[in-house]
């Protein structure tokens, strides 16, 4: 069973949109512009050049995330891939199933 099968994202896309308008703002900000020269990735904690970074939303907007300081992240291509649309829980709970499943089998 795949994440996508467990858990149902109602999108408004009102809400999205509004967010959206607002993150490009936060992307000409300083505030962002000193977050991302730091060249830190949020999750991998991996060194990259400023224009490898992208805006990531720990929670994601489709799952009624802001666009706020609280909530934007300098993030890596790969992470930012790998996360899609999960929050900061689900990622943490499939790490633990790959886990227990690595155990049970052994590798």
């Amino acid at each position: 069973m795949t994440v996508s099968e467990w858990i149902h994202i109602e999108k408004d896309q009102k809400h999205i949109v509004r967010e959206k308008l607002k993150a490009q703002a936060v992307r000409r900000s300083q505030w962002w512009k000193n977050k991302i020269s730091q060249g830190i990735c949020y999750y991998c904690q991996k060194t990259f050049l400023p224009h490898e970074l992208t805006m990531d939303h720990v929670v994601p907007l489709a799952r009624g995330g802001r666009s706020t300081r609280g909530n934007i992240v300098p993030c890596c291509k790969a992470c930012n891939n790998k996360k899609r649309y999960l929050t900061p829980a689900e990622i943490v709970l499939n790490k633990l199933k790959q886990q227990d499943t690595a155990e049970h089998f052994g590798k």
